[in-house]
C-alpha cells in the first residue's frame, strides 16, 4: 500500500455494541491495530497496564493534556481518557489500519487535529432496539437509564457528522463492513 492509512473512528450512542463489533473484528483480524486509551481511573480486577488501558494518576493526565501528546480526551463519570496521539501516528506511519473505538466528543476532536480521520457512526437497528440494550440489564435505577436515554439522544442527533453509517443488525456484517472501509479485506 502505498499512501497512508487513514485513521478510522468508531463512534455511536452508548449501548449500541461498538465495543462487541471491535472484539468480533480484531479475532478475524489482529492486524488492526486498536488504540489503547490513557485513564485516570483504576484498574479492575484482570486488567493490565499498557494492555486494556494507560492507567496514569490525575498529574499525569494533566501532563498529557497540557503537552498536546493527547488526540483526544474526555471526562466521564468522573474520570479522564484519553488517546495517546504518538502511537496513533507510528502505527499511520508503518501503514497499520488503525481503529479508535471513542464517544461522540473524542470523534469530534480527532475530525479537529486530523481532519483526513474517517469518522463511522455505529448505529442501533431502531430506537426501540436501543432502549432495550440500554434498559435490558435490570440493574440500574430509573434517573440513571433515564440519563442513559438522554445521552442517546444527543448522541443520535450527531450522526450527520459522521462518513459514513452503519447499523448494527448483525455483528458479523458491520464488523465486514467496517473492515472494508479501512481498506483490510
Amino acid at each position: 500500500m502505498s499512501e497512508r492509512p487513514r485513521l478510522t473512528v468508531l463512534s455511536g450512542p452508548s449501548g449500541v455494541g461498538k465495543s462487541t463489533v471491535v472484539a468480533h473484528m480484531r479475532k478475524e483480524h489482529p492486524e488492526v491495530w486498536l488504540s489503547v486509551s490513557a485513564t485516570t481511573r483504576r484498574p479492575r480486577p484482570g486488567e493490565k497496564h499498557g494492555v486494556h488501558y494507560f492507567f496514569v494518576s490525575d498529574e499525569e493526565m494533566d501532563k498529557l493534556i497540557a503537552n498536546g501528546e493527547l488526540l483526544e480526551w474526555a471526562e466521564f463519570a468522573g474520570n479522564r481518557y484519553g488517546t495517546p496521539r504518538a502511537a496513533v501516528l507510528d502505527r499511520l506511519e508503518a501503514g497499520e489500519p488503525v481503529l479508535l473505538e471513542i464517544d461522540l466528543q473524542g470523534a469530534r476532536q480527532v475530525r479537529e487535529s486530523m481532519a483526513d480521520a474517517q469518522l463511522v457512526f455505529l448505529a442501533p437497528p431502531s430506537w426501540e432496539e436501543l432502549v432495550r440494550r440500554l434498559t435490558g440489564r435490570g440493574t440500574e435505577p430509573p434517573e440513571v437509564i433515564e440519563r442513559r436515554l438522554d445521552a442517546a439522544r444527543i448522541e443520535l442527533a450527531a450522526e450527520p457528522e459522521f462518513d459514513v453509517t452503519l447499523v448494527n443488525t448483525s455483528v458479523e456484517d458491520v464488523a465486514r463492513e467496517l473492515l472494508a472501509l479501512m481498506d483490510v479485506l
